[in-house]
Parts: C-alpha cells; structure tokens; sequence
C-alpha cells in the first residue's frame, strides 16, 4: 500500500478534496458542500461506484490551517494531520503537491524533493524561469518530479485521437478557455500538446490584454496554434483542429474522469519507480506558459525558444 500524503489547499482550489476521495474511495458530500464545492460533490456522487485507487491511501494531509486539513481529513477519512509539512517526509512513501499557486511550489515541495520522495506536482508546475529551472536540474538529477494538469488525459481528446489521421495534415489549432493565463492556461496547452503527441513550441507571442488572454504558437512542424483564455465568458474548455482535409471540435467537460486518470498514472509511476510523464513534456509546456507571460510583459514581443 503506498501512502500517500496531501498538501493543500489554496483559493478557489479544491484537488485536496476531491483526489483524496477519488483516492480514498469515500467522502462527505456535505462537507465539501459547506466548504463551498457543490459541483465537487456531484461529480464525485455521479461516480461513486469507481471511487478507491487500489493500491493507495492518502493517510496524512498537511493544510496552511488545521481546520481546513481537518475538513479534508474528515471528507476523506485520512488517517494523520501534521501541523509542520516537514513532518510528513517520514510518514508517507509519495507525495501530492495539490496547490495550483506556482509561487509557492519550491518551497512546499522541496523538503520531499531532497528526501528523494516521489511527488506529484500540481498545475502549472512554476511561473518564473528560475522556478522552473529547480525542478528540471533535480528531475535530470534523478528526483521523482511529476507534473501536468489533469486535460493531458481527458478522454474528450483520447477520442478525438483516434479520428486525427482523417484530417490530413494540421495546420492550425485554437483553444477556448475561462479564467486567468497563469493558472488555466496550462489546462488548454496541456490538452493540446498531448492530443498532438507533445509538439515542440519554437515561439510564442501574447497578443491579447489583460484578462483576455491570446497566445499565439508556433511550432516546430509549422503548425500553429491560438489559445485564447477570457475570464469573464461562460466556462468552457474547447480546443478545434483544422486540417488540409477536415477539421474537428472538442469539447471537454469530464472533469472526473481525467483525475482519476491522472491520479491512477501517478500511483503507477511510483511503483514503478519514476514517472511515467515525461519531465521533458512538462518542461516544454511550462516553458510556453511562462513565455507567454513574459511575452505580455514585454508589450507582446515574441519570444523564441
């Protein structure tokens, strides 16, 4: 039984709830509720009949505050909560970093890190080159850093690769999404780059404004891509593909199902001893995230890798 320990939670966020039950295979719907995650509840009460990870147990949660880490425990019925995150490296086998604030990702995960516990990172994994750059030279190191937003397995995009071939070849995608560059656009690049076999991006340029995101890609096939992340439209996560000979449209809305794919291959890649992900294909996206920041920054300069 690998255990498993839960780091969470920041605003607006609420992973450390629902993968611990997802994980665990029980929860408290109307604790979640209360903590203002009604949606939660009910993707998790839609699919109670494949909740549990064989296998694995968060058994130790770790929250900036102890009665949020004692909601989450009583949600999911975790064993242990720790009042100092270092306390952790010697109660558990892995890790999940399930906080999606980037700024505070080296700190929180580095004491794991340097204990050689494997750990699963949660999206976007850094938002400054030097961030990023601590996590690359310790993957190359051999430290067990795990990374994605959950859209890497949407089986939205799992189906749709299946039909890619009829639509000759690609030359442009675009991607819609809801909410802020720093935090969401990670989900509709890493929905992207895996539905196309992980591309390498050669420039970026933000040609949006603030809180209407357009980033425009190039890649190293030619192809190109224009992702565009509004905060104030309807939520939706859409990507379309347009090739030579056909063109398609790709609607993701399966939030369940791509968690518990991503927790499932997380749990595989610690028993088998490192990630099966890529740190390659993080970087790659991370890096674009990033380059798209520093692309606004500088008055929509484009940015070449």
């Amino acid at each position: 039984m690998i255990r498993i320990g839960m780091i969470g939670m920041s605003p607006g966020n609420a992973h450390p709830y629902s993968w611990s039950s997802i994980i665990n295979g029980s929860f408290d719907g109307g604790e979640i509720t209360k903590t203002g995650y009604p949606a939660v509840t009910n993707y998790l009460e839609a699919n109670s009949d494949t909740l549990g990870i064989t296998g694995a147990k968060v058994t130790t949660i770790w929250t900036q505050e102890r009665h949020i880490s004692g909601s989450i425990a009583k949600t999911a019925g975790i064993e242990s909560i720790v009042t100092n995150l270092e306390d952790m490296t010697s109660l558990v086998d892995a890790v999940i970093l399930a906080r999606d604030d980037p700024e505070n990702h080296v700190a929180m995960s580095k004491p794991f890190i340097e204990a050689g516990l494997p750990i699963f990172i949660d999206k976007p994994l850094a938002y400054t080159r030097e961030d990023l750059k601590y996590f690359s030279d310790h993957a190359a190191s051999g430290k067990f850093i795990m990374s994605c937003s959950s859209m890497r397995y949407a089986n939205e995009c799992r189906t749709a690769k299946q039909d890619l071939s009829s639509l000759g070849q690609l030359e442009l995608a675009t991607a819609v999404g809801k909410k802020d560059w720093k935090k969401y656009g990670v989900h509709l690049l890493e929905a992207l780059f895996a539905l196309l076999d992980d591309p390498k991006p050669v420039a970026v340029k933000h040609i949006g404004k603030q809180d209407k995101d357009i980033v425009h890609i190039e890649f190293e096939s030619g192809m190109e891509a224009v992702v565009h992340l509004f905060r104030d439209i309807t939520s939706v996560f859409q990507l379309s593909l347009f090739g030579q000979t056909g063109w398609k449209l790709i609607d993701i809305k399966n939030s369940y199902s791509m968690f518990r794919d991503n927790i499932i291959e997380f749990v595989r890649s610690v028993n088998e001893g490192k990630p099966r992900l890529s740190f390659d294909k993080t970087f790659n996206i991370i890096q674009t995230v990033i380059a798209a920041d520093e692309s606004f920054k500088n008055g929509g300069r484009t940015i070449n890798f």
